[in-house]
């Protein structure tokens, strides 16, 4: 029997028995598009919260820190030592100062977080609303959102206003005992941008715009490699030193090994929706079988083989999967659409910012297809295998 004998006669049932066909498919569709509803909602909130926290300068620094013990210090000269290490191409410094921050006749206790300009860019961070510094030694500050709230403001209100800062040095005297000084800046800062931050009050504030304050250790550095292959020989360097040193990386290995088992974990809930679609799927290819008795003996009376009429049916079985693969990628797409609109809408009257909840590779579709299809042609063994064996005579005999 030639291909397109089979083809035509395996697509008879959109003509004989189309609503039953369309209801089969139309289980298929919902079964894999649950699966790729919630696969896709896996993928999304996977791309929404790395989105959040990486940068691709982010994920080739290093974050240095003092030892727990302090007795390593990240000093400007040990700062300068790592900055020469072959392979380090950029370094960034934050020194962590408490202070007061004070915005009209409003102040409140926080943190100043004096750092150079390229820290923002090499940890990662997003400004919320508005900009980052102009310039190394711009008197300028980003602020907190839960700054904010204390001083009675939203994004757009505080953009453009002076802050003064009030700075409290720690230093050890000569006598070895911690002393503090209270520094207050003559100098107002303007507002240019926001951070969403809920939990600290704190501003950034260029590194250079203070300093004539002598800073004898810093809090933090991000030094950039030149490209993630000298990462590692980089980092136990560092850390022979007496530093602690992490990367981000690190962070994003972790947190993809997590939304993998999540990925996991929302198949297998749309498989037992895809389950049941291919449980009717194949009780329709038995009932046709049942139905297609007396025309399977009259065909092998005629001449056909077993083999064709394996072939009949399997590619019955086959188009039914595709076009349920074709079917749920628009259901599970479409489901996607209209969830995330509802969502961002929400959002929006809640004063938040849209986002995409849903992601889908190009490849997962494809092999939701294939699946799909695949799983057609396997509940088309059963029904195939009793075809091809059933006995011509007893075959023309039934009813």
């Amino acid at each position: 029997m030639k291909f397109s004998d089979a083809f035509t006669l395996s697509t008879r049932m959109f003509k004989n028995r189309p609503m039953r066909t369309f209801l089969t498919i139309l289980g298929v569709s919902v079964g894999i598009g649950t699966v790729l509803f919630l696969v896709s909602l896996g993928y999304g909130l996977q791309q929404v919260i790395l989105n959040k926290i990486t940068t691709a300068d982010s994920l080739l620094s290093l974050d240095v820190s003092p030892g727990v013990s302090n007795l390593v210090k990240l000093s400007q000269e040990n700062v300068d030592k790592i900055a020469q290490i072959e392979g380090v191409v950029e370094t960034s410094r934050l020194a962590n100062i408490s202070a007061q921050i004070t915005l009209d006749d409003k102040t409140a206790d926080g943190s100043v977080l004096a750092v150079d300009q390229s820290f923002f860019r090499l940890n990662g961070v997003n400004i919320n609303y508005g900009k980052e510094f102009s310039s190394d030694d711009a008197l300028e500050a980003v602020i907190s959102s839960a700054a904010l709230k204390l001083f009675d403001l939203n994004q757009e209100e505080v953009m453009g206003k002076n802050v003064q800062l009030t700075l409290y040095i720690t230093s050890i005297n000569a006598e070895g005992f911690e002393e503090v000084q209270t520094v207050k800046r003559e100098d107002n800062y303007t507002v240019v941008g926001v951070i969403e931050d809920e939990n600290s009050v704190f501003a950034y504030a260029p590194l250079k715009s203070i300093s004539d304050i002598k800073i004898s250790q810093f809090d933090q550095l991000k030094a950039k490699v030149a490209h993630n292959g000298v990462m590692e020989p980089i980092r136990n360097q560092i850390m022979e030193q007496g530093f602690l040193v992490s990367s981000l990386s690190d962070t994003i290995d972790q947190a993809n090994k997590i939304f993998q088992i999540i990925q996991i974990i929302l198949f297998s809930f749309g498989f037992v929706a895809l389950l049941v679609s291919a449980i009717g799927m194949f009780n329709t290819m038995t009932i046709s079988l049942l139905e297609k008795t007396n025309e399977i003996g009259i065909m092998r009376s005629l001449g056909i083989t077993g083999r064709d009429i394996k072939k009949i049916f399997f590619m019955e079985s086959s188009i039914m999967g595709f076009l349920g693969g074709l079917g749920g990628v628009a259901v599970g797409y479409g489901a996607g659409l209209i969830v995330n609109l509802g969502f961002n809408l929400l959002a929006k009257n809640l004063g938040g910012k849209p986002l995409e909840l849903f992601y889908t590779p190009s490849i997962f579709i494809v092999f939701i297809i294939v699946f799909s299809t695949v799983v057609g042609f396997l509940t088309g063994v059963f029904p195939s295998f009793r075809a091809a064996k059933l006995n011509p005579l007893d075959a023309l005999r039934y009813k």
